[in-house]
């Protein structure tokens, strides 16, 4: 008799299908009826997240504490890619191998959508000691400052209600509640730093990745480094940035949880200065699904100990609360 009971269940289903309206997910879509978005680095999968909730399919292509400079796509990507509607990306020359290999795998009317470089003029780019301007590559961290990831997610809820205008205003929701976070933390950001002085906010850290963040908050980048060869420096660089540290009075050098950097604990020691390793750009916190493995507690977790590194009072910072404005469903890659 199994036949028979299959058959029963198979136009049960089928009725209540019509019942429903053969499926249609109108204001209350899911994953599995929405768009399929893949993303870049964890950051940008987030940021997405908080946009697209569950009314889109997110997945990450670069794992978390990777070298998204370098990082090569697996040959598995292309299949990813192949089914995508879209592909966020950061842009401004940072995911080449990507982006190459998403051009040749996409399917008709699939998109990339470069978010960096939409969020910024030329005239604006960063030139410096990691990405010079004869290299022809700006930096690319423009998410580092919570201003441009906001951009980012307006270009993102902008482009998921093009390609799907039934759940616009929920995208649109989910935004006005993102921009209310980050205009807090932004506040949040401004109080904490005003308890350093000035003189005293200067970042000399494991990889360049706090230009536009500096330039916008009052800090100056005085090194990094990861060089835009992605070489430790000579012993000629090191020197000249002990040099830099002791007189310009530095209270602290940051290093990588993920990247550990002996050549960075050397200058805090030649120079008399607190290494302190354990800052992140692109390895979210916590665990996939936790209040803090978002963009919001990357930030977060990084300038509470910039703050209190450089002897000021993160009291700010740390009374803000870093959470998801939609429900993170998107696939983080390990």
């Amino acid at each position: 008799m199994p036949a028979p009971r299959r058959t029963f269940s198979a136009l049960l289903c089928a009725a209540l299908v019509l019942l429903s309206g053969c499926g249609d997910s109108g204001a209350g879509g899911s994953a599995d009826a929405g768009l399929s978005v893949a993303t870049t680095v964890a950051p940008i999968t987030s940021i997405a997240a908080n946009i697209g909730g569950d009314r889109v399919k997110i997945t990450g292509i670069v794992p978390e504490g990777t070298n998204s400079h370098t990082f090569e796509p697996k040959p598995s990507d292309a299949e990813l890619l192949s089914q995508v509607d879209v592909l966020y990306v950061n842009g401004l020359q940072l995911e080449e191998p990507t982006k190459d290999l998403a051009a040749q795998n996409l399917k008709d009317g699939a998109q990339i959508v470069e978010l960096g470089t939409r969020s910024i003029p030329a005239s604006e780019y960063i030139y410096d000691f990691s990405f010079p301007k004869s290299g022809g590559r700006p930096n690319p961290h423009l998410w580092t400052d919570p201003r441009y990831a906001l951009k980012y997610a307006q270009i993102i809820r902008d482009d998921l209600s093009e390609r799907d205008p039934a759940n616009s205003a929920y995208y649109a929701a989910n935004f006005n509640r993102f921009k209310a976070r980050v205009d807090a933390f932004d506040e949040a950001m401004q109080a904490s730093f005003e308890t350093i002085p000035r003189a005293r906010r200067k970042l000399l850290t494991y990889h360049d990745a706090y230009a536009y963040f500096g330039r916008n908050y009052g800090w100056d980048i005085i090194g990094a480094i990861q060089l835009s060869d992605f070489e430790d420096p000579t012993p000629k660089e090191v020197a000249r940035l002990i040099d830099q540290v002791r007189a310009e009075k530095v209270p602290a050098i940051f290093g990588s949880e993920v990247f550990p950097s002996p050549v960075l604990a050397q200058i805090g020691k030649e120079a008399g200065v607190k290494y302190v390793d354990i800052l992140r750009d692109d390895d979210l916190p916590g665990e996939p699904g936790d209040a803090g493995h978002s963009w919001m507690g990357l930030m977060h977790f990084d300038y509470v100990t910039m703050t209190e590194a450089m002897g000021g009072d993160a009291t700010a910072l740390k009374a803000f609360k870093p959470a998801n404005t939609a429900p993170d469903t998107a696939s983080y890659p390990q």
